[in-house]
């Protein structure tokens, strides 16, 4: 079991996705926080439950989610009128918070990947990129 790639990936993950929290957490957000917080930066169109299934969780939750950028600062309701949908505008402050969680990143990966070269971090990057990002026919982890 060693020797698979999947398993140490997923063993990786969990590391990771545990030292990124705790990063996160300093800045009073959560996974599902930053990854409403990335689409809406992109695309502020975005309904509630167009969220909640790019997150694979329930409308109600993306709600408490959405909430919790709102108490945050850093998204807001814009009320276009009555009979349109609100828009989810992501705030300065918004965009402040990716900016430092860009900044936790980038430390996070140094960290990570300093033993290796700058070719073995850029095979590691196209590597892992390919995996989830889909280009075509063919096997994808990209839902």
């Amino acid at each position: 079991m060693a020797s698979s790639s999947v398993l140490m990936l997923v063993g990786a993950g969990r590391v990771l996705a545990r030292r990124v929290e705790s990063e996160l957490a300093g800045l009073g957000l959560t996974l599902r926080h930053l990854g409403a917080l990335g689409h809406l930066v992109h695309r502020p169109d975005l309904s509630y439950s167009d969220l909640a299934r790019r997150a694979g969780v329930t409308a109600q939750s993306m709600h408490a989610t959405v909430r919790g950028l709102e108490e945050l600062g850093a998204v807001r309701r814009a009320l276009p009128g009555q009979g349109h949908r609100a828009r989810l505008e992501v705030t300065d402050r918004g965009r402040e918070l990716l900016d430092r969680v860009r900044a936790s990143a980038e430390r996070l990966d140094a960290e990570l990947l300093a033993d290796l070269t700058d070719e073995q971090r850029t095979a590691l990057r196209a590597a892992l990129r390919s995996l989830v990002v889909p280009t075509g026919p063919g096997p994808s982890l990209a839902p």
